[in-house]
C-alpha cells in the first residue's frame, strides 16, 4: 500500500520559490496566472497494516518528519 504525503507552506507564509515561479510565468506571457506556491511530495510505500493504523500513523509522522508544523502544513491520501 502507497500512501502521498503533500507538504506546502500555510497560506500566511511567504513563498519566494513560488513568487520567482509566478514572475517567471507572467513574464513568458502566461498572464492569466495569480499565484503559485511550492510544496514537497512524499510517497511512502507501507508494509501491509489496518486503515486505523495509517490513519494514526501518518499524521503523526508528516507532523513529526515531513513537515515544519509551524510554517507549513500537510495533506495524505492513500494510493493504490
Amino acid at each position: 500500500m502507497k500512501v502521498r504525503v503533500l507538504v506546502s507552506f500555510k497560506e500566511s507564509v511567504l513563498d519566494p520559490q513560488g513568487q520567482a515561479v509566478k514572475n517567471a510565468l507572467l513574464t513568458l506571457g502566461y498572464d492569466f496566472i495569480e499565484d503559485v506556491r511550492q510544496g514537497k511530495i512524499f510517497e511512502l510505500e507501507l508494509k501491509d497494516m489496518s486503515r486505523e493504523k495509517i490513519e494514526e500513523m501518518i499524521p503523526e509522522i508528516s507532523h513529526k518528519v515531513l513537515s515544519n508544523p509551524i510554517i507549513e502544513k500537510f495533506e495524505w491520501e492513500v494510493i493504490d
